[in-house]
């Protein structure tokens, strides 16, 4: 019981901790301290909705159709690429400037709902880290197993969205510095290119 418990804390946090789209999204709002409690819980519901939908039999659904994991791969290059060209571009053109002049006017929550959701579920390589990967590690559990398992990832996943949110609100004072934040984008560009290189190198 233990065993799958831990196995799916540790496979959800890989999954989890590099910084993607979503941890971006939230580590921006965090800076801001613009309802970033708010974008972390958004992201950690639609993530344990993805992994209860693989574990319980959205994998091997979405892995009976070669074609669709293809699109989805192909979906999930394109979609960090592009994310990673944004974060180049911002870096490059040097903006920061005008956001920290800007960041004492939070958006509005629906707009952070908003854009959360669309970080999360426009984003096609979510659906390769939740529903298919750990969604076919999940299903070869059986039973208690199963669920352990599962609660096992979504707690990571809670964990970390919570923590990160945390500590970048903490941190904001030093985040908010315009060389740490040109640092930070650079480093989400070249982390979401290496991430769209493994995947093209497993189409």
């Amino acid at each position: 019981m233990f065993s799958p418990l831990f196995q799916g804390i540790f496979l959800g946090a890989s999954m989890i901790l590099p910084i993607g789209a979503q941890n971006s999204h939230i580590l921006n709002h965090g800076i801001k301290k613009n309802h970033h409690f708010l974008a972390a819980t958004i992201c950690m519901f639609c993530d344990v909705a993805l992994i209860a939908l693989g574990v319980f039999g959205g994998a091997k659904l979405i892995a009976s159709s070669p074609t669709l994991v293809i699109v989805i791969s192909w979906g999930g290059i394109i979609f960090l690429l592009t994310y990673a060209a944004l974060s180049f571009r911002q870096a490059w053109l040097n903006g920061y400037e005008q956001q920290l002049s800007g960041t004492k006017s939070k958006k509005r929550p629906w707009l952070v709902v908003a854009s959360t959701l669309a970080v999360t579920l426009l984003n096609p390589h979510v659906y390769l880290d939740t529903v298919v990967i750990l969604g076919s590690v999940g299903g070869q559990f059986q039973g208690n197993e199963k669920l352990a398992f599962a609660l096992g990832t979504m707690l990571a996943s809670i964990l970390w969205f919570y923590s990160l949110a945390g500590a970048a609100a903490k941190l904001s004072p030093w985040l908010s510095q315009e060389k740490v934040k040109r640092s930070i984008d650079i480093i989400v560009g070249l982390i979401m290119c290496a991430i769209a290189l493994s995947l093209f190198n497993s189409l």
